[in-house]
């Protein structure tokens, strides 16, 4: 029997662990932690012949023909550098889960906007009457598609940098890149390290959507990619590549809005006032949805119902709820700098913002000018909300004040609100969680909680 070793007890480790289980491999999964919730966990597992190891790390040995990691292990951990010294198979739970789906997939990568992107698309699927679940950092674990009995249609699969990093053979039907900003950078040390790994999943598909209005990816062009469906809010005459032409008929292969108009392969498909969140960052997620569909073959009926229906994004830009005429907006899932600096552009001025968490590296300035432009006040939780402060002063920015914790957060925001006359409250960190939260989900859902109990 072939031994396996899954590292990270989380929700893609224990659908890994599983799978390995029922292909006929002695599986043992490990997790540094040892919290009560994984105890819970490790009994369930011991039950089903997976052996559990907790508050311990990796030692990887000979017998072991296969390490299947988790998204947050980092990938040059000295364990797994010497782990593959020793020749063994070392790959990522999506790669693993590649491995035993049959199905197409596509494939939703960048810094920000994947998530919103991924849904969208799911959504248009679903609605054409595909079995297309999300997977990846949405919805189900890749490898819990492996082990349902029914497999999908299609895959729709947020892809980070660390599940391409780890799953280097997996090549999408269709790749989308929605943006691309720093981000960590702690782990991939620089942009263009960053930039490579996004674009390997792309260049690994056989169609590639990609975003035409982001500046990063504008700047590789053409000459980079010159096969790709190139999207832009900004009409047909901004669309790079609009001179391709498909090989069946002569018309513009990208996807734009124009006259209010999403239009993909020069066809109408629907107005743009059809989707029902704010910020034209999501018309540019609508572009990049639909133009994935409409490279898979969605009928552009099935496009249109799904956009109408579209309710929007659990923790990013979520409306929680209306008190006193002022709109509480659950924006957890802005965890850098740039989708922080976009949610409160999106938002209507004056806003209160709740902001910090576990900081991480990059360029404020455009939040901090978007902050000093709309917000009239800042609230601060968490661990940045030291270094915070210090750039906000630096901005002569003086209306900030540090509450430390959620619970502080929404009454002061509610009280500020009424005073200075703000329409919004927003909850954009610019962080990510890890300081107070397990992850953005647990943040977000404490506001909405202590928003519904406090407020409504």
């Amino acid at each position: 029997m072939p031994i396996a070793h899954i590292i990270g007890l989380g929700k893609s480790g224990i659908a890994a662990a599983r799978l390995l289980k029922r292909e006929g491999w002695e599986v043992t999964l490990s997790d540094r932690s040892s919290s009560p919730n994984l105890l819970e966990q490790q009994q369930q597992l011991i039950s089903e012949g997976i052996k559990v190891e907790l508050g311990q790390s990796l030692e990887p040995v000979e017998s072991i023909e296969l390490i299947v990691v988790s998204p947050g292990v980092p990938w040059d951990s000295p364990a797994l550098v010497r782990a593959r010294e020793l020749g063994i198979e070392t790959i990522g739970e999506m790669a693993l889960a590649w491995r035993y789906l049959k199905s197409p997939w596509v494939g939703i990568t960048g810094t920000n906007g994947k998530t919103t992107t991924t849904a969208l698309i799911a959504a248009i699927f679903k609605e054409a009457g595909l079995y297309a679940p999300a997977c990846g950092n949405i919805g189900y674990a890749a490898c819990e598609l492996a082990l349902a009995e029914k497999q999908p249609d299609w895959v729709i699969a947020e892809i980070s940098s660390y599940q391409i990093e780890s799953s280097p053979f997996v090549a999408p039907r269709i790749g989308v890149l929605t943006t691309l900003t720093p981000d960590h950078l702690s782990r991939h040390k620089t942009l263009e390290n960053y930039y490579n790994i996004k674009a390997h999943l792309l260049k690994k598909s056989e169609l590639q959507v990609i975003n035409g209005d982001d500046p990063y990816l504008r700047q590789q062009g053409l000459d980079i990619w010159p096969d790709a469906c190139w999207t832009s809010v900004k009409g047909e005459k901004e669309l790079l590549g609009d001179s391709l032409r498909d090989s069946y008929a002569s018309r513009t292969f990208g996807a734009y809005i124009e006259n209010g108009w999403v239009i993909a392969q020069s066809e109408k498909i629907l107005p743009a006032e059809s989707l029902r969140m704010v910020g034209e960052h999501n018309l540019q997620n609508l572009l990049m949805a639909v133009a994935a569909a409409n490279l898979a073959g969605i009928d552009k009926s099935a496009i249109a119902r799904a956009i109408a229906k579209f309710p929007g994004v659990s923790h990013r830009l979520e409306h929680i709820c209306t008190w006193e005429g002022i709109d509480f907006i659950n924006d957890s899932k802005a965890t850098n700098y740039d989708a922080a600096q976009v949610g409160l552009a999106s938002v209507s001025a004056p806003a209160i913002l709740i902001a910090g968490g576990d900081a991480k590296e990059g360029d404020d300035r455009a939040w901090i000018d978007t902050i000093k432009a709309k917000a009239a006040a800042v609230l601060l939780i968490g661990d940045a909300a030291s270094l915070f402060s210090d750039r906000l002063e630096q901005a002569n920015y003086k209306a900030w004040e540090t509450v430390g914790t959620m619970e502080r957060a929404i009454p002061r925001a509610a009280e500020l609100a009424q005073k200075n006359h703000a329409k919004v409250v927003l909850l954009s960190p610019a962080c990510a969680s890890f300081d107070q939260y397990q992850n953005f989900e647990q943040r977000g859902d404490h506001f909405r909680q202590l928003c519904l109990e406090s407020l409504v």
